[in-house]
């Protein structure tokens, strides 16, 4: 027994010992020609039998001596490629992904020898090189060699692709309408569920496997996107145990420690983005609230009841404060099966402070010879912002020898917390002069599940792949309040219904969503050629519920001036009405149908693709897409006047269909060209009845249930030059046309402050980009470590003006002014710069950048109504400075530097009409930020 047990002891010793001078050498083999995995290929350490083969992911997993290998790879009818000089410690792991091209000799085998650096580098581009759609993308190595913690900072070295507020990602300067977002390839609401686009910055880079930026379309792919569609895909097996902690600090001069920023007292749970109960609504929604003198007995009680805070406090604003924790594990269970594991936590706080914004609301003169503009209403003052966000995301995989199986989860919370003081001005509507007090706490959160799977035959020929995915996205708006004092001519303040009397208001808006699809691939043989079929389809269901309860505050027999301008007294004790004193303020509002619907959406989709090769230097997709979209709306306008049931609005099935061509020049040159139909479709809140207004800047936006969908023709040609070390050049050009275009325009001239979506006749757009990737090796050797990247967009869109539009514009035409029957259209950019300079030394673990961006003047707000000017975005520098420093050894440490909007530009949104001085829509001063973060590798 003894000697047994001996013999046990001395094995496990020399089993751990062998395996502590080994490490492991793992990575994807991608099909060069097809830009797919490359099932099946052989994977073998030169001068040794020690070899494996990649799985039906192209997966591969082999341990191996420490020390310096050549490794060989091979598979038939393809070139075989030896990476030198691959080092591998005991006990680490080496991620080599290799792209195996076809062989154009049939009968003797071609051996290319590349280098290890060389090979990483130019996996960098081998998706975008490869693909025949038209796009562009960063490999979880180009993600790497950014140096950036978030997709939003990786993403700005995407040709073509710019990053709104931080966060929000516009491809080819078209605006949030015609961009999507996608995880791992399945539709996903944002923080905001009426934009397409999600934000970037919660997601940390070190989970990802690789960012997609689609610019044209596929019949795979959703119809419902046509600058460009994001594509943020989750690593499932991560290649070795990974685990980072990182925090980090951010400090504006103009905003941080400041004693005047504007808050107020909230809830306890306020630091994790959302609300402890503190101002959740007091009473029923369907309460019958009684009105002085007849009340029940309950009109008291319900007005002690809500919160009596209703002034903004002058208070220390801190820092902006960051902290994220990712992990990521596979592990080896039954007969050669994995189990994968990725999990991120990340948590920001920040705070902003705008000192003297300034928002109007501006129309003209009518008369002829009069050519400024005047203010309707114009706000100047302080705005104090604190924004929550935490967000988790945690996947789980499991993978046997023909089958793949993943669940993931996200979880997004967010609370934002404004408050802000300010003077008002009407001059049109009328002449009054007031002070405002505005609270306000959004708290929104975003639940999403994935489950999928991936099937293949026995010589992975053919695959089967499906997944569903069910969120639930959840916007309320909690007890926002605005109190209005008006500012006598004797120095007093009173409240009267000539400003509005204090107001209370809660909403909210719950959004279900659940997809799910099946896509499924055929390899076979065309032209002597393989080829793959692809067809499959899709089924999405969306319902929203929105709902407003609006209170405001009145009088009985109660002299305001007496307040003495101050809000929090309003509902002071003393001052609320009882029925003993008949005197004092009291809470009125009940339930209005008009501030409720519901609504939901249905797109059931066929597709079938072929990708072949018809000549031997030309490969093409030819696919059909179709689709079937149903939108049903239940509620009422304002006046009762017309009131819907659960009423189909839009019922419409359309074809989609796409052709995309390549052309091999050279080994390292392309030809492509595309040709795709896609559509862009109103939101919820758009094809509605609802009348939602902001307090804070007073605009009304009122929906449309008239709308109509914009279908879109898409034309694309790009040359594109792949150089060495991942330099790249290509010229490409662009051609849309909109039908039933969707813009946002002024109502009329008598509300210059309501807003409402429209369809216009038509527009076109056309566009040329210049992408360049270049290092200055050129210079000298030792500059072969900074490169430079550039992208220039040039744009030119014309609209076709509806006729209601045109006739408004000629009604009141000033002296010299003349109408054209085009002009640009909205939310389309004329131009977008994006250059950086980027210097990174592995060697002593060294990064450094400069970034500048800059996107055109853009029409924000289609003035249509005559009197009303259009609003244009104007342009905003962006300049900023990334620093990072690896330290010790094994770099496992890191500490980053930044600083945001060097040129320190404004944000500024202005009017525009003929010979007229521009006048501020919005202006914020967002400053310069200075951030330093540390991470830790475990």
């Amino acid at each position: 027994m003894l000697k047994k047990l001996f013999s046990v002891v001395v094995i496990s010793a020399i089993t751990q010992f062998l395996s502590a001078q080994s490490g492991t050498v793992t990575g994807k083999i991608m099909d060069g020609e097809f830009n797919d995995v490359l099932p099946f290929a052989n994977v073998v350490i030169k001068g040794t039998t020690n070899g494996t083969t990649s799985d039906f992911d192209g997966l591969y997993s082999l341990d191996v001596e420490a020390g310096t290998h050549t490794v060989i790879f091979s598979f038939i009818g393809y070139e075989t490629k030896a990476i030198t000089g691959v080092k591998v410690t005991s006990g680490e792991t080496v991620e080599l992904n290799v792209t195996l091209n076809q062989s154009s000799t049939a009968l003797e085998e071609v051996v290319v020898t590349t280098t290890t650096r060389k090979n990483t580098e130019a996996s960098v581009l081998s998706i975008q090189k490869n693909s025949v759609t038209l796009l562009d993308g960063l490999s979880s190595e180009g993600i790497k060699k950014t140096g950036a913690g978030d997709i939003a900072s990786a993403v700005k070295r995407v040709p073509g692709v710019s990053v709104q507020e931080g966060k929000y990602v516009y491809v080819r300067g078209l605006g949030d309408r015609y961009t999507k977002s996608t995880l791992n390839g399945m539709d996903i609401p944002g923080l905001d569920p009426d934009k397409n686009t999600v934000q970037m910055d919660i997601f940390p880079t070190n989970i990802l496997e690789n960012l997609i930026v689609q610019k044209s379309a596929a019949a795979e792919l959703p119809a419902d996107f046509t600058g460009g569609m994001v594509n943020i895909v989750t690593k499932d097996f991560p290649t070795s145990k990974q685990m980072s902690l990182s925090v980090s600090g951010g400090f504006n001069p103009d905003m941080h420690f400041k004693d005047n920023f504007l808050t107020y007292d909230g809830g306890d749970t306020d630091f994790l983005g959302f609300d402890d109960g503190t101002r959740k609504l007091p009473v029923s929604s369907t309460a019958n609230i009684p009105l002085p003198p007849s009340d029940n007995g309950t009109l008291e009680g319900i007005t002690r009841s809500f919160d009596p805070q209703m002034a903004a406090q002058r208070k220390n604003s801190m820092p902006n404060f960051g902290l994220s924790f990712s992990y990521g594990n596979q592990f080896d269970v039954g007969n050669d099966n994995k189990l994968g594991l990725i999990a991120s936590i990340d948590y920001k706080n920040t705070t902003s402070f705008y000192e003297n914004f300034d928002e109007g609301v501006y129309q003209k003169w009518s008369e002829s010879d009069n050519y400024e503009m005047r203010y309707d209403r114009r706000r100047v003052g302080d705005l104090g912002i604190n924004n929550v966000l935490l967000s988790g995301l945690a996947g789980l995989s499991y993978k046997t020898e023909r089958s793949k199986y993943r669940f993931n989860i996200l979880r997004l919370q967010n609370g934002e917390n404004q408050a802000s003081i300010y003077n008002q001005d009407t001059q049109v509507s009328n002449s009054i002069q007031v002070v405002k007090d505005y609270l306000e706490y959004t708290e929104r959160s975003v639940t999403s599940l994935l489950f999928s799977g991936k099937h293949t035959n026995k010589d992975a020929s053919f695959t089967t792949e499906w997944n569903v995915a069910p969120t639930r996205a959840s916007v309320q708006d909690k007890d926002a309040r605005l109190t209005t004092f008006i500012i006598n001519g004797d120095g007093t303040y009173g409240i009267s219904s000539d400003a509005g009397y204090p107001s209370r208001l809660w909403r909210d808006l719950v959004e279900d969503n659940i997809v799910g699809k099946v896509d499924f691939t055929k390899n076979f043989s065309m032209f002597d050629q393989k080829s793959v079929l692809k067809f499959g389809g899709l089924y999405s269901y969306k319902q929203r519920d929105y709902s407003i309860y609006s209170y405001d505050i009145g009088f009985r027999s109660f002299n305001t001036t007496s307040l003495n301008g101050n809000p929090d007294v309003i509902l002071a004790p003393e001052n609320i009405w009882t029925p003993e004193t008949n005197t004092g303020s009291f809470i009125r509002g009940n339930f209005q149908p008009a501030n409720t619907f519901d609504a939901n959406q249905n797109t059931a989709a066929l597709y079938i693709s072929n990708e072949f090769k018809p000549l031997e230097k030309l490969r093409a997709i030819i696919g059909l897409r179709g689709e079937y979209f149903t939108h049903f709306f239940t509620g009422q306008n304002n006046s009762g006047s017309r009131v819907l049931d659960n009423e189909k609005v839009l019922d419409n099935f359309d074809l989609f269909p796409s052709a995309n061509l390549i052309y091999g020049l050279k080994d390292n040159m392309n030809l492509r060209g595309s040709y795709s139909k896609t559509i862009a479709r109103p939101s919820f809140k758009e094809k509605s009845l609802v009348e939602i207004s902001d307090l804070l800047t007073g605009l009304i936006f009122i929906g449309n249930i008239d709308l109509e969908p914009t279908k879109i023709d898409n034309i694309d040609l790009r040359w594109e030059l792949f150089g060495e070390e991942a330099q790249m050049f290509a010229v490409s050009g662009f051609y849309k046309h909109f039908e039933n275009p969707i813009e946002i325009v002024a109502y009329d001239n008598t509300a210059p402050t309501n807003y409402t979506p429209r369809n216009s006749p038509s527009a076109e757009v056309i566009g040329v980009e210049l992408e360049a990737r270049k290092h200055f090796g050129f210079i000298t050797e030792g500059l072969k470590d900074l490169f430079i990247n550039l992208n220039v967009s040039l744009i030119d869109s014309k609209m076709d003006m509806a006729e209601q539009e045109y006739n408004a514009r000629n009604l009141y035409l000033k002296e010299g002014e003349s109408i054209d029957r085009k002009r640009e259209l909205q939310g389309q950019s004329p131009y977008l710069i994006n250059v950086g300079f980027n210097y990174k030394n592995d060697g002593i673990g060294l990064e450094s950048g400069l970034f500048y961006n800059v996107q055109g003047k853009t029409l924000e707000v289609v003035g249509s109504a005559g009197l009303n000017p259009d609003v244009y975005t104007m342009p905003f520098n962006s300049l900023n400075f990334n620093f990072s420093k690896a330290l010790g050894e094994e770099q496992r440490s890191k500490i980053s530097i930044k600083i945001d909007n060097l040129l320190d530009d404004d944000r500024e949104s202005q009017y525009e009409a003929f010979r007229a001085q521009n006048q501020n829509f919005s202006f914020r001063a967002p400053g310069r930020e200075f951030s330093i973060g540390y991470s830790y590798r475990f």
